[in-house]
């Protein structure tokens, strides 16, 4: 019988933890009795992780020759993925299965139901926190509404919703974010519920180098992706505004207006309102055919 849910948990030498995480999903699922399937991506794994997955039962292992990323781990547990409902969570602990039930409880009243971890949660880096802090601000900013957790690892969602976007998802780690943000703007419909969220088992994965450039990566993409018009056309006219101010002053305090400045500022605010309006119309085109 085709299960109703598809867990999907990708890992990446997760040795020390990936045991528990599948025992304790198992248990949980059963004692809400959903029919359902794990599929645990490893994702290049070069521990004992594979061995360990090999002797688990009940459970369905896709390999990745080599490490791709979570973002690419969790796209291949969609593609193999038969439920109608896929959840995802992490293998290192970080979230504990036991929050499962209260995703459950929303599943088919929303299109996805996100588990949001609080500010005070333990197992946060001061740099994660910051990352974050800057990554919801400017959500918030592009969709017009407060996102209590954008990038919380622990969902379930709709598989026919996360297919549409499967074309936008990133290998990395902000696959989270290009679902939440991917949601919200086509208009279908998020719950969010507040969840524990403990220090992860193991060594992070994360890279401040490495991690850093794909994150000023991202925030571009998030603002050409999902909101251009309204970046964009705020940017041209902060520009314009400049460009009458710098006009208004030299006409008035300096000698000579500074007409090539005023020109360059004026014609660049209208380049950039433009570009934002092609960048809009590009996007409205492509969800066309989403």
């Amino acid at each position: 019988m085709k299960p109703v849910l598809s867990v999907v948990i990708p890992c990446y030498n997760e040795e020390e933890s990936i045991t528990e995480t599948i025992e304790s999903v198992k248990s949980e699922l059963k004692a809400i009795k959903e029919s359902f399937e794990i599929i645990v991506i490893n994702d290049g794994s070069t521990d004992s992780t594979p061995k360990i997955l090999q002797k688990l039962e009940g459970i369905r292992v896709v390999n990745h020759e080599k490490n791709i990323g979570y973002g690419a781990a969790l796209k291949t547990g969609l593609r193999y993925a038969i439920g109608d409902y896929i959840l995802i969570t992490d293998a290192d602990q970080s979230y504990p299965a036991r929050e499962i039930p209260k995703l459950i409880k929303y599943m088919r009243d929303y299109d996805m139901v996100v588990g949001a971890r609080s500010a005070k949660s333990r197992g946060i880096s001061l740099v994660r926190k910051l990352g974050k802090f800057t990554i919801s601000k400017t959500a918030n900013l592009l969709v017009g509404e407060k996102i209590p957790d954008i990038n919380s690892g622990l969902r379930v969602f709709r598989k026919d919703m996360a297919m549409k976007f499967y074309s936008l998802y990133p290998n990395g780690f902000s696959f989270t974010i290009t679902i939440t943000l991917a949601a919200i703007t086509n208009g279908f419909s998020v719950k969010y519920v507040p969840i524990e969220y403990h220090k992860r088992r193991g060594k992070s994965k994360i890279n401040i180098f490495r991690d850093g450039f794909n994150f000023l990566t991202l925030m571009i993409r998030m603002v050409t992706y999902f909101n251009p018009l309204k970046v964009f056309f705020s940017a041209g006219i902060l520009l314009f505004l400049i460009a009458l101010f710098v006009f208004l002053y030299s006409f008035f305090f300096m000698e000579r207006i500074l007409d090539t400045t005023v020109t360059i500022l004026a014609v660049s605010s209208v380049q950039v309102c433009l570009f934002g309006l092609l960048a809009d119309l590009i996007v409205k085109h492509s969800e066309r055919f989403v």
